[in-house]
């Protein structure tokens, strides 16, 4: 199971969540044939999918839009997915944090999902809090 939360763009709460069980692949974009639909003027059509390789194999991220998909403030095209991973759609989009069950993880990263878990919670965190931080500062000016 994969389950996307959409989160608010000035505090660390989620706005949105969508579970997904069975899908192999996910669309996110503009378009209200995604999966995922979000009204934004950043957003592409057809922005992002998520394609999980193979039955019970990992997910991995696929940038479409024109705008961009960003991790981290870096600009990707396609990238493994890791459990809690923050995609942002375009420069100054919607942020969307991506969650992969513990079942799933078990199959591609054996033993090793605990200590990723709490390294990528730690960093989703973070980003959170610089997020509020921006948000803050953009706020006084």
């Amino acid at each position: 199971m994969i389950t996307l939360t959409l989160l608010h763009p000035l505090q660390p709460v989620a706005v949105q969540t969508w579970p997904f069980e069975s899908k192999s692949v996910i669309r996110i974009g503009r378009s209200t044939d995604n999966d995922v639909i979000l009204y934004s003027a950043v957003v592409s059509r057809h922005h992002v999918e998520l394609r999980q390789k193979g039955k019970g194999g990992g997910w991995e991220i696929v940038s479409l839009g024109a705008n961009g998909t960003y991790i981290d403030g870096k600009r990707i095209s396609e990238v493994p997915v890791v459990d809690g991973t923050i995609i942002r759609l375009a420069s100054s989009g919607p942020k969307i944090k991506i969650e992969i069950d513990e079942e799933t993880l078990k199959g591609k990263y054996k033993g090793s999902s605990a200590k990723r878990n709490f390294a990528q919670k730690a960093l989703v965190d973070q980003e959170l809090k610089e997020t509020l931080v921006d948000a803050e500062g953009m706020e006084e000016k």
